[in-house]
């Protein structure tokens, strides 16, 4: 079940909603009880069986906190629970994401001849993996307490809000709501707000700007790109468009739907297509994620206090994962690892501290070229892409496509960018206080959430790119 859905939107939610607050608002355990069983049960719609994986990972989380708890002061052996925990969690997300591409590698290198597994990727299996990780870890390092009930961890892991698109919430973040969260209508009408804002950004802008990248992206075959160097930049500026409202999108309906039910996520993106180096971009960039593989990666690595060579290492090893972590592709360890080069480069010439003119084209053209290399379908593909984009290999400067869905979708490219800066807002703040401000800006928000279910409702092209996660 997805967010932007008509089961979640016009069944799910309202449902779940009225039972909450109509009978268990009052009940801290019952409410509890409920939104597991809620969560299960949107888990389930789509992956009725892969439900039992989670509710094992969920276990297993539950045991190896309690573990760690009771030999914390033997430290060898506590050291040793959490090894085994994070290879079982690794075991899990190797087997299902990556099992399949390792072996078909192996057959291909080293002409082996393994039988390739069939294996369906649960959805979110690396958002909840990386959580329940995440509460043993903060568990070990004392900054949570192992929970005794299983009830409250499988409503950390599970809840879902954020369950198959993030943000990944850390045990820390909401441990205490889960037992002492306060509902209250100032905190439910934000994240009504949030939510249809999110919900516009993903069926709005990301699904609009999706038809152009992909008929960009979808004319590399052969060895060769058939279209024109104008059409590859307007993919390429479409995907980049398309990720951040899709993503974002998502972050801001999971932090809508948790102000719902009392839950206070942290923020995931803050305008990071206004940075200005490439360090800048990733403190903007899903916040959840970067934040999760410093605290648990780089920081136990050494972080930045270490020798030159070891901060190199240091950033090697979190950019190959980070890389990996988003999917079975070489693509995804050269997004990574182009990503390490920059990082890399910035840190040690100082430029990640200075703003020149070109700060931002530089930032912006990275990340741009790097978001073509994410969405290629290949290496090779994306090698002929960005070539394209210069120039080598284009059926010519420019073509009547480029011409065509500028004329269709000249009003979403100047929404999508308007919605890249603060200028919500910044109008927000100028003109919130005036009825007018507040009848236009209720106006335009009820605008939003009934177009965006007719979009919804008429079957509109609707991606879904988590399902690579």
């Amino acid at each position: 079940m997805l967010f932007p859905s008509e089961p979640f939107l016009f069944v799910f939610l309202p449902v779940v909603l009225f039972l909450y607050y109509a009978f268990l608002r009052n009940t801290k355990i019952l409410k509890n009880i409920f939104l597991f069983i809620a969560s299960l049960f949107f888990y389930a719609w789509g992956e009725p069986v892969h439900v039992f994986l989670m509710l094992f990972v969920i276990f297993m989380s539950y045991l190896f906190g309690l573990l760690i708890d009771h030999f914390r002061e033997r430290k060898h052996l506590s050291e040793a629970i959490l090894a085994l925990m994070v290879c079982t969690n690794i075991g899990i997300l190797g087997w299902y994401k990556y099992s399949t591409f390792v072996l078909f590698q192996m057959n291909l290198r080293l002409h082996t001849n393994f039988t390739l597994p069939t294996v369906t990727l649960p959805i979110g299996i690396s958002f909840f993996t990386f959580q329940a990780m995440s509460y043993v870890f903060d568990i070990y390092r004392k900054q949570g307490k192992a929970q005794k009930n299983p009830l409250q961890v499988g409503l950390y892991v599970s809840l879902f809000p954020q369950l198959i698109a993030g943000p990944i919430v850390r045990y820390e973040t909401i441990a205490e709501q889960i037992d002492h969260r306060v509902e209250n209508f100032t905190d439910f009408s934000a994240g009504v707000v949030r939510f249809c804002t999110g919900l516009g950004k993903k069926v709005l802008l990301a699904n609009n700007m999706a038809i152009v990248a992909d008929n960009a992206f979808n004319v590399v075959f052969g060895g060769r790109f058939y279209a024109s160097t104008a059409m590859a930049w307007l993919g390429a500026l479409s995907y980049t468009l398309q990720i951040f409202f899709d993503f974002s999108g998502y972050s801001d309906m999971a932090i809508g739907l948790g102000k719902m039910f009392g839950f206070h996520f942290e923020e995931n993106f803050r305008y990071p297509y206004l940075s200005a180096t490439v360090s800048e971009f990733w403190r903007r960039w899903h916040i959840s994620l970067q934040t999760w593989f410093r605290d648990y990666v780089y920081f136990p690595l050494g972080g930045s206090r270490v020798s030159k060579p070891r901060l190199v290492l240091n950033l090697f090893i979190v950019w190959l994962l980070t890389g990996v972590w988003h999917g079975a592709n070489w693509t995804f360890a050269a997004w990574g690892l182009l990503y390490f080069l920059l990082l890399t480069f910035e840190k040690l010439t100082g430029l990640n501290k200075k703003r020149f003119w070109w700060s931002h084209l530089y930032t912006m053209f990275f990340v741009t070229l790097g978001w073509v290399i994410f969405r290629s379908a290949t290496l090779g593909n994306a090698l002929i892409y960005i070539k394209a984009m210069f120039g080598i290999g284009s059926t010519g400067l420019t073509d009547t496509a480029v011409l065509l869905f500028l004329k269709q979708d000249w009003f979403y490219y100047l929404a999508a960018l308007f919605c890249c800066v603060p200028a919500v807002p910044l109008l927000e703040k100028k003109f919130g206080d005036s009825r007018a401000g507040q009848w236009t800006y209720a106006v335009g928000l009820l605008a939003i959430f009934v177009v965006s279910v007719s979009f919804i409702c008429n079957n509109s092209y609707n991606p879904f790119i988590y399902f690579n996660f």
